[in-house]
């Protein structure tokens, strides 16, 4: 029976069950495929722990050699440095990860040379449409010779490109840092990265190992960051990081064990980058707080607001010429980095502004965290339409903006968004507010009205 590859290959990345949904013949048809979409020569790859990734990268590398295309193998890696080798070796490239999924999954993200992300808009529904026939219909002919493979090591020129694209990483005082890599691949580009920095390190949960056996490799989830919290506490360090699975985004605890809002973090990395590039434009998705904003423009620099996912931030930058870009979600963008998200640049960034002064990192943050969050809050609703025309309808008297979902503003300093999941039927819920009792009223208003059948 032939795969419907429209259930796992999703608006940015393809990802499903292996073997059940995504398996070496799948693999095999989506590298022929992007091999003939992106038209170039030679093709690169990396992939995360998971142990079904070894097949999947074979047969993916044999689809694409079945084309006449040469496959340049980076081996194990996370997700940025797969970017990284996209973006210095000037190839298109794919890589091969279920990010933080549990275990039983796997998948593939794809981008253009120049690490050029590879959405449904973009040229994914094509590979999805080309490999949906070669599934059914065999792969197609190449009347040429067919491609090779070969091995290339990265990690070590990408560890030095992360530290070079950091300012004052490599004067920082020593800190003491503990890292959560999840079972995931920061468990093997942390190290390097690292290495020559003036850093104590204590190392959780390094062992690559894609059953995630000590606990989910999500750190947006509050409970897996619960380790890195206590660890922090037990040793003293002056902070934590947490990576998930494909350590393409970091998460911050400060030395108090308080995890950090990505949006604070998001604040400071922009105020960074804005002092190195004075008066350039900063991208934040709309959920952002608004101390993002407020920061971007105290720093004399202009702020685009987009909509959430990280195609838009990457859209924007390209079009505006922004220096970076954040999500409340933990991406972080760099220009420098092709316009490509990466957690470690992030850390370094967290890093480098902790180390070139005295403070503790909670008072170095202390003046980006201004508001009180909810966090996003998912419900169940059928027609998710007709419930955001009632709560349109509700706060009609107040400023109003359709740039995803609905978010609503008030002169008072609080705002919340609702918005639709593209996949499941459920409303999102953000709301910030100046303090915590204005948030948990506005908070539970607003969820009384999605709530309400």
């Amino acid at each position: 029976m032939t795969r419907d590859l429209s259930t796992i290959v999703k608006a940015y990345d393809v990802r499903g069950l292996v073997p059940q949904e995504l398996d070496t013949d799948v693999a095999r048809a989506l590298g022929a495929a992007f091999a003939r979409f992106a038209g170039a020569p030679t093709i690169v790859t990396a992939r995360d722990m998971r142990e079904s990734g070894v097949a999947l990268a074979a047969a993916f590398a044999e689809g694409a050699n079945s084309q006449g295309v040469d496959v340049v193998e980076a081996g194990l890696g996370s997700t940025d440095l797969l970017y990284y080798a996209a973006g210095t070796l000037d190839l298109p490239g794919a890589m091969f990860t279920a990010s933080h999924n549990p275990a039983r999954y796997n998948g593939i993200k794809l981008c253009l040379s120049g690490a050029r992300p590879v959405g449904q808009d973009s040229g994914l529904r094509q590979v999805r449409e080309d490999a949906q026939a070669y599934l059914e219909h065999g792969l197609p002919t190449h009347d040429g010779p067919t491609g090779t493979v070969t091995q290339q090591d990265v990690l070590a020129g990408y560890a030095a490109y992360m530290r070079e694209l950091v300012p004052g990483i490599a004067g920082i005082r020593p800190l003491e840092v503990v890292v959560d890599a999840g079972n995931g691949m920061g468990g093997h580009t942390v190290p390097a990265v690292f290495d020559g920095l003036p850093l104590e390190t204590t190392e959780l949960y390094f062992a690559l190992d894609g059953s995630f056996p000590n606990h989910e490799a999500n750190p947006i989830d509050p409970a897996n960051m619960a380790d890195l919290q206590a660890a922090v506490l037990e040793t003293g360090a002056d902070l934590g990081l947490a990576f998930d699975g494909d350590a393409d985004r970091c998460f911050v605890v400060d030395e108090k064990g308080a995890i950090v809002s990505p949006s604070v973090l998001t604040a400071l990395i922009a105020a960074r980058e804005l002092a190195k590039h004075p008066g350039a434009t900063i991208i934040h998705n709309l959920i952002t707080s608004s101390v993002v904003p407020e920061v971007v423009v105290e720093n004399g620099g202009t702020a685009v607001r987009t909509r959430v996912g990280h195609s838009f931030i990457k859209a924007e930058m390209a079009r505006t010429g922004a220096v970076f870009g954040g999500e409340h979600s933990g991406h972080f963008y760099f220009a420098e980095f092709w316009n490509a998200d990466s957690g470690m640049l992030a850390a370094l960034h967290c890093l480098a502004a902790l180390g070139t002064q005295d403070g503790p990192l909670s008072a170095l943050l202390a003046p980006y965290d201004r508001y009180a969050a909810s966090g996003e809050i998912n419900s169940t609703v059928v027609d998710q339409a007709a419930k955001v025309a009632e709560i349109q309808a509700k706060y009609s008297d107040l400023e109003q903006d359709e740039l995803d979902g609905l978010t609503v503003r008030s002169a008072e300093g609080w705002w919340f968004n609702v918005r639709a999941s593209n996949t499941e039927p459920l409303l999102r819920l953000n709301v910030e507010a100046p303090d915590v009792a204005t948030m948990a009223r506005l908070r539970d208003e607003v969820l009384g009205l999605i709530r309400t059948p």
